[in-house]
């Protein structure tokens, strides 16, 4: 069995992101008791903020389920009072409980999928190569044409260096609490999550690897998501952690790449591809954004950003191409405005696309299944 001095070793390895000193040594870690392998504490935060408190609470809870001999671990958050070591029984401390508390993670960090997520039927990552293709359009407008088709979908903005999503559905509300859980924000009939809806617009996000990772877990084991038909993942662009951190804490159905069809973008989708390959995600199919531009006056067609471009990808891939999406400024002017295109004008052809997308999607998830495996990453 764990002792205090082992938990508190462990939980020595997390720091606050601010002042980069160990939670223990800023006294954050209070009234830790272990008792028959059951792991109790409280981190007594002071002015932290909102994303900081969740993204240490998650880690905490992590680092000291994966201790041999740790059977549950209940982490607690209050405000802080005078100065305490982290052994402290003081009575008379109260301390509201912390979402999330509760199970340690399974064998290698990563709770089971029933544990995070039981009443989701499928989830789904809308990925990219590059930042600037629409990924964020794409990914709002397809969870949009899905509800519309009579699916219950919620969205994760996992985008957390760019948390566009808030702006573009015009959530302007902090989620709630409610039984331990986080109840996510609706928008236009979606479930919706997004650092952007716990931080200041400008306050800038400087994140490390493990914290991505305790955020995505977090926004999955501690959000009450219900019963969902759909759960997207907005994905930020590349190859770094937090599309590693999601394949590892959650088998993905599938996911759909966004690219434009210059060979710029085609050449950094390639890599984005071959990682969700050696991660064992479903390739979904392709989506070519921005691929013409009708003129109004004239209704010409122009290939601004070349031609053929997610075809050729698709081929390279044996994947479907799902869509060829316009390059529309109303579509623009939606997404600023917090009115998506597919709620803002649903007879027009952008509109149309995006429900032709999603009929695409819901057809190709059909053939590769509900789950895929994850990933052994040595």
């Amino acid at each position: 069995m764990a002792t205090e001095q082992q938990i508190l070793d462990a939980l020595r390895g997390i720091r606050d992101p601010d002042t980069q000193k160990d939670i223990v040594a800023l006294g954050l870690v209070r009234d830790l008791s272990v008792q028959s392998g059951q792991v109790s504490f409280t981190l007594a935060f002071t002015g932290q903020a909102a994303a900081t408190k969740a993204m240490v609470h998650s880690m905490a809870t992590r680092v000291v389920g994966q201790l041999p001999g740790v059977s549950g671990v209940q982490a607690k958050m209050g405000g802080a009072g005078a100065p305490a070591p982290a052994h402290s029984h003081a009575p008379g401390q109260g301390h509201a409980h912390a979402p999330g508390q509760g199970h340690a993670p399974g064998p290698g960090g990563a709770p089971a999928q029933a544990e995070l997520i039981p009443e989701v039927r499928r989830t789904l990552a809308v990925s990219s190569g590059k930042g600037g293709v629409g990924k964020s359009t794409v990914a709002v407008n397809l969870a949009l044409a899905l509800r519309q088709s009579g699916a219950t979908v919620g969205l994760i903005d996992s985008d957390v260096y760019g948390p566009d999503v808030p702006l573009m559905l015009g959530t302007r509300g902090r989620p709630g609490m409610f039984d331990n859980k986080i109840i996510p924000v609706e928008a236009h009939g979606l479930k919706v999550m997004s650092i952007g809806l716990l931080v200041n617009e400008k306050e800038p996000l400087v994140w490390r690897g493990p914290m991505i990772h305790s955020f995505i877990q977090q926004m999955l084991k501690d959000v009450s998501w219900g019963a969902l038909d759909y759960l997207l993942f907005d994905m930020p662009p590349g190859t770094g952690d937090a599309q590693l951190s999601l394949s590892q804490v959650v088998p993905l159905g599938g996911v759909v790449m966004v690219t434009t069809p210059q060979d710029v973008a085609l050449l950094d989708v390639r890599k984005a591809i071959a990682m969700f390959q050696r991660l064992n995600v479903p390739i979904v199919g392709i989506v070519e954004n921005m691929s013409t531009f009708v003129c109004p006056h004239c209704n010409q067609a122009t290939a601004i950003f070349g031609d053929a471009g997610g075809q050729k990808l698709a081929e390279e891939y044996n994947v479907p191409l799902l869509a060829k999406l316009p390059l529309d400024p109303e579509t623009r002017v939606g997404g600023d405005e917090g009115s998506p295109i597919t709620v803002r004008r649903p007879d027009s052809a952008p509109a149309r696309a995006f429900r032709e997308l999603a009929v695409s999607v819901t057809r190709r998830l059909d053939t590769l299944g509900q789950l895929g495996t994850l990933p052994k990453i040595s």
